[in-house]
């Protein structure tokens, strides 16, 4: 008997030991692997930025060809791509992080043709499973880049690339008709938005999605569209009293010996503001249905940008929901170092100028984040990639700080550190 009662604990004994076993290597398989050993090409941000804000010449530079989301999508093939792994390993954030941001789902339109690397992390900023997210991905745009945003579409059922693709043009009617085509799609979705945002694959969030909520919520905007701009300067009236032609996907031109336009239809007076803009669902229905709306859509689309009239003047005409008739340049949608601005707005840009707007390097950061604005533009990943290392540090740090719920290990980027401390906010 002291025989078979010893040889009964021994076999539990081992049996335990053999379920620990298992249970540690399951845990390990399906625990979030820090990026930097678990796929080629990743690096650790925080070492990259401290790095950079240090000013430590001694350590290596970044390499432009490092590569993150973008390098983890491509060497997916088809049935590699494994949905649940691939949420956890680029660490998207997978739950409502808040009753009230859940109760208040917002759109997004991304309009996009290059800069994958950066289109890709900009997506993780903003992605919660709440909110509706309409891609559309510039029909000139390579085969690959397509191809990956769908794989990644794919993954995300409240994501979804736009049913029409136009070869987009700068400061072309091309630009203004993506936008409509994305919310063409955001009306017919299923998904209870309540205003959409649109942005450009350059830029960045400066705002968690909670504040974002929290501003467009707000008592001056709760049922305002945010359209910035004034009554068009006399400087500005070429852009609506010639006539352009778009060459697509170059340039757009004035038309030769072209009479001057027609005015706008409906004696409407032309308002000239920005091109971004944050605008109630109702608003969008307005735009897509009323005659005024697309009267007016259809004399711009031989106008110059006609992005930067078309929103703001149908935000200030009698009719429009949640028309906002004396906004002026109010609504902190942009953070932009313009040019012309150095020495009042700015203190100069510490990367470079293009086409007079500043692509932002390290010595931005403290003032972007100090400018209370929604979003920041313009990133590139080739020139200044560690301004955004560094950013999107900042920024999920202050996501998962706020967050009402259990915060998942994978939400986390892949750091060494908590690199909140490298900035303090300063209000005057």
């Amino acid at each position: 008997m002291l025989q078979l009662a010893g040889a009964k604990c021994r076999f539990l004994i081992c049996l335990g030991i053999c379920m620990s076993i298992c249970s540690v290597i399951y845990l390990r398989a399906r625990a979030p692997m820090n990026p930097q050993s678990q796929m080629a090409g990743f690096r650790s941000l925080t070492q990259s930025c401290q790095a950079y804000i240090s000013g430590n010449a001694s350590l290596p530079a970044r390499h432009h060809s490092d590569s993150q989301l973008e390098g983890y999508l491509l060497g997916k093939k088809g049935g590699d791509l494994d949905c649940s792994s691939l949420l956890m390993d680029l660490h998207f954030i997978t739950s409502p992080l808040s009753k009230e941001e859940e109760n208040y789902p917002l759109a997004f339109i991304l309009t996009v043709h290059k800069e994958l690397e950066l289109l890709l992390r900009l997506l993780r900023a903003i992605y919660t499973p709440q909110n509706v997210y309409c891609v559309h991905v510039d029909a000139k745009a390579p085969q690959t880049y397509r191809q990956t945003m769908e794989s990644l579409a794919g993954c995300l059922p409240n994501m979804f690339l736009a049913s029409r693709s136009e070869t987009v043009t700068y400061a072309g009617f091309s630009r203004l008709q993506a936008d409509i085509n994305c919310m063409k799609d955001l009306v017919a979705s299923p998904l209870p938005w309540r205003k959409v945002v649109n942005l450009c694959g350059q830029d960045f969030p400066i705002k968690s999605n909670l504040e974002l909520v929290r501003h467009l919520q707000s008592k001056e905007w709760r049922d305002k569209n945010m359209t910035p701009g004034i009554k068009q300067p006399a400087s500005m009236s070429y852009r609506t009293q010639l006539a352009y032609k778009e060459v697509p996907g170059s340039h757009v031109a004035p038309v030769q010996d072209s009479p001057k336009k027609a005015p706008p239809p409906h004696g409407l007076q032309i308002y000239f503001g920005t091109a971004y803009y944050a605008l109630t669902r109702s608003f969008v229905v307005f735009v897509l249905q009323n005659q005024v709306s697309k009267d007016l859509l259809e004399w711009s689309k031989d106008t110059f940008s006609p992005d930067e009239h078309y929103w703001v003047t149908l935000n200030r005409i009698k009719d429009a929901p949640g028309r906002d008739a004396d906004g002026g340049w109010n609504g902190a949608i942009r953070a932009i170092k313009w040019k012309n601005q150095e020495g009042t707005a700015h203190d100069g840009c510490k990367g470079h100028y293009v086409r007079d707007i500043c692509i932002y390097g390290r010595g931005d950061l403290q003032w972007i984040i100090n400018s209370n604005q929604m979003f920041a533009n313009k990133f590139e990943s080739r020139t200044s990639p560690e301004a955004l290392d560094c950013l999107e540090q900042w920024h999920r740090d202050k996501v998962l700080q706020q967050a009402t719920v259990p915060v998942q290990s994978w939400w986390h980027l892949a750091t060494a550190g908590n690199d909140s401390a490298l900035f303090t906010t300063v209000r005057p």
